[in-house]
């Protein structure tokens, strides 16, 4: 009896083991073709809105990689993710240097290591949360995505979905609402503002920049500079 439920009990794992890899990997590769229409960020957002009586909706419009000034991916890399192209979805080096900082400085705010493609990965398909479980789900969409998406799709991905605002997701929502004009349009300037209010958008504003995020945005200016982007499929 005992061996037997023990067989039961592996084969209920290694089934359902098998089925949330065939699933995982079929919405990876949908996604590589198909624009994702909402994520669980946005549908969270919209259940804390209407549980707090302050609903603001989804204000989103997708734009394809060619339709998004060079300038919008060049600034979030230089913000978010310098190594981007050096790294297949995690940046190890990161990691080490972020786990050094916080051992030494405890109790402070801790600093993390997230790439673009990590936080498109849990954009897309994950939700917040700090838990061993969501970090290893993380890590093996972020792989994931890599191997299936390339550089190019996640760039595009990553802009279109993240959240720059109250209720606004994707570059083209934040360009309209901040600036006024397509993000097609956005300057150097502009584009290094969206990208400096990135670590808490709802907090910071790109439309009125604080003395803080006016600084980093200059810092992030001076790094796109030598901000290289993914080179064209032929």
């Amino acid at each position: 009896m005992k061996k037997f439920t023990i067989r039961l009990i592996f084969k209920i794992i290694s089934y359902a083991l098998i089925l949330f890899i065939s699933l995982s990997l079929l919405g990876v590769i949908a996604y590589k073709f198909i624009d994702p229409f909402i994520t669980p960020l946005m549908v969270i957002r919209c259940i804390e809105g209407f549980t707090d009586g302050n609903s603001v909706g989804i204000d989103k419009e997708w734009r394809d990689y060619d339709e998004v000034s060079k300038n919008v991916f060049r600034a979030c890399i230089a913000a978010e993710d310098a190594r981007f192209l050096r790294h297949n979805g995690i940046d190890w080096r990161a990691v080490e240097q972020a786990k050094r900082y916080n051992e030494i400085h405890k109790g402070k705010k801790m600093r993390g290591a997230s790439t673009i493609t990590m936080q498109t990965a849990k954009n897309v398909f994950l939700w917040n949360g700090r838990s061993f479980l969501r970090k290893g789900l993380e890590v093996y969409f972020s792989y994931l995505i890599e191997i299936v998406w390339g550089k190019e799709r996640i760039l595009e991905v990553y802009v279109n979905v993240i959240e720059w605002g109250s209720g606004i997701y994707g570059v083209e929502a934040a360009s309209q609402a901040y600036f006024g004009k397509s993000s097609s349009k956005l300057t150097n300037r502009q584009a290094a503002l969206l990208a400096a209010v990135l670590p808490n958008p709802r907090k910071f504003s790109a439309k009125k920049p604080s003395p803080y995020i006016q600084k980093r945005a200059g810092n992030i200016q001076k790094r796109m500079r030598s901000i290289a982007l993914p080179k064209p499929k032929k």
